[in-house]
């Protein structure tokens, strides 16, 4: 487990108050029960390329904003975001609700937690 810096985490736990989450046992569920997700990898390139989810999708945390408009034009599509603990992704969440979308999710747990359970993952 990463021990992260008190003005990092007081920063999460602030958008944590205006920022839905799952749990990852939820989002597997969904997945499960064939409901429709679109999962969003937030984490950096080589995280993403040492494994991911399932069909998602990679945007870096650094760049999402200024691409996430012309992969998901539509501001009410749910979008599942993951990180790999939980806090990059409610950081990310908070700014896309900033940029109008308002569906926007973060799976709590992120990749470690998804692993951790033994839930399948995408290698190359």
């Amino acid at each position: 487990m990463k021990h992260h810096a008190p003005r990092f985490l007081a920063l999460v736990n602030t958008a944590r108050e205006s920022v839905r989450e799952m749990t990852v046992q939820q989002v597997r569920n969904f997945q499960i029960e064939g409901k429709k997700q679109i999962l969003v990898d937030v984490r950096e390139d080589h995280e993403w390329a040492e494994g991911h989810l399932p069909g998602a999708v990679h945007l870096g945390k650094g760049i999402i904003e200024r691409d996430i408009e012309g992969l998901f034009p539509d501001l009410n599509e749910e979008l599942i975001l993951y990180c790999g603990g939980g806090f990059r992704s409610v950081l990310t969440a908070e700014n896309l609700q900033k940029m109008g979308y308002t569906r926007i999710v973060s799976m709590d747990g992120g990749y470690r937690g998804w692993t951790e359970a033994g839930f399948p993952v995408d290698k190359p």
